[in-house]
């Protein structure tokens, strides 16, 4: 008999927003935004458990009302300064020790993504299905030219290549994780390497025009237009196939 695989959803979900004040909770299109997050993990019919991790007793009362169960990570993984990735271990040492509860995947869905899709979270779902891929995530194409500023201010091209070409299209295509819309890594994987993202990871390209992460007040307004536009923007970009 072929053991059915455990699948984890979780939501981590802070208070104390700088970006956005009460990001979590604010009304996106209707609802929490906290809820879309947690409908899309629920409606996908791919996790066996949807968990909403906070500190915060009112983000607490919301996840529980849109159907998640609820986990109070520990105060000294609330501050701005916590790392995602002790925020899961901790989580599944809780799991583990508390339940015996032993997910084979698990997959991070950040409540900032209004504008992923179920089909998203599909096409992580079925890359996993082989063995030997270990972790996914989504990413949306960028210019292919990477620059940061040094502290004279002066730009730093970090993705310098062999020979200088400035043709675009002569270089390779660049990506970038596109506002957290899925991270998705068999446990193992994540109790040896520690992080979502590593070497083995695999990429699922997503349309860059949804993938808007919401960190600040002028990211919100653009998602809310385009979260209410997406089947005229589907329609449109139709015409350059």
């Amino acid at each position: 008999m072929i053991k059915k695989e455990k699948n984890l959803a979780v939501i981590c979900a802070r208070a104390g927003s700088k970006g956005i004040p009460n990001k979590n909770i604010r009304i996106f299109h209707g609802k929490p935004l906290i809820a879309h997050a947690i409908l899309q993990a629920k409606r996908s019919g791919f996790f066996d458990r949807v968990i909403v991790d906070t500190e915060n007793p009112e983000i607490a009362k919301i996840a529980k009302k849109f159907g998640a169960e609820i986990s109070f990570r520990p105060a000294s993984l609330a501050s701005d300064t916590a790392q995602i990735n002790d925020v899961f271990l901790s989580l599944i040492r809780k799991l583990r020790d508390e339940e015996n509860y032993h997910p084979d995947v698990i997959t991070l869905l950040q409540p900032p993504s209004p504008l992923r899709e179920i089909e998203d979270i599909k096409k992580c779902y079925e890359l996993m299905k082989n063995p030997k891929i270990k972790s996914v995530c989504t990413v949306c194409e960028t210019h292919p030219r990477f620059y940061q500023i040094s502290k004279k201010g002066k730009l730093v091209l970090i993705n310098q290549p062999k020979k200088e070409n400035a043709n675009r299209q002569a270089w390779p295509k660049g990506y970038i994780l596109n506002g957290c819309m899925v991270y998705m890594i068999r446990t193992e994987e994540f109790l040896k390497t520690k992080k979502f993202v590593n070497e083995n990871t695999h990429g699922v390209i997503c349309p860059r025009w949804r993938s808007i992460d919401l960190d600040h007040p002028e990211d919100w307004i653009m998602a809310e237009l385009v979260y209410a536009n997406k089947k005229k923007i589907e329609q449109k970009l139709k015409r350059f196939e």
